[in-house]
């Protein structure tokens, strides 16, 4: 019977030990999702955005205003801009992205 405790003990344990990082992995998406509306000028820059499988497509009001390193540092595997639309490559990133910024307007 003691032993029974001792394994229920530890499945409570994992079980909060995996709550935390799912938690802590939400936070970390967030202020990703917050410094790419950042880096791409501020959401009032932003005239429409759309995803196309593993890319993000935003057209912008100025693209002088985006940071491209940035974007890069948190992720984006590549940037493609044309006139004022820039297409980033987020992979399976880019639905939960455009979800936020969703959310947000």
């Amino acid at each position: 019977m003691g032993h029974i405790w001792q394994y229920l003990i530890i499945i409570v344990i994992a079980i909060i030990i995996a709550v935390a990082i799912i938690k802590s992995k939400q936070k970390d998406f967030k202020l990703e999702a917050n410094k790419l509306i950042e880096y791409l000028g501020g959401k009032d820059n932003i005239i429409n955005y759309e995803t196309n499988k593993s890319r993000f497509i935003v057209e912008l009001k100025d693209t002088k205003k985006v940071n491209k390193e940035g974007i890069q540092k948190i992720g984006a595997q590549g940037i493609v801009e044309i006139d004022n639309q820039l297409k980033i490559i987020l992979g399976e990133q880019a639905q939960k992205i455009k979800k936020f910024i969703d959310d947000l307007k």
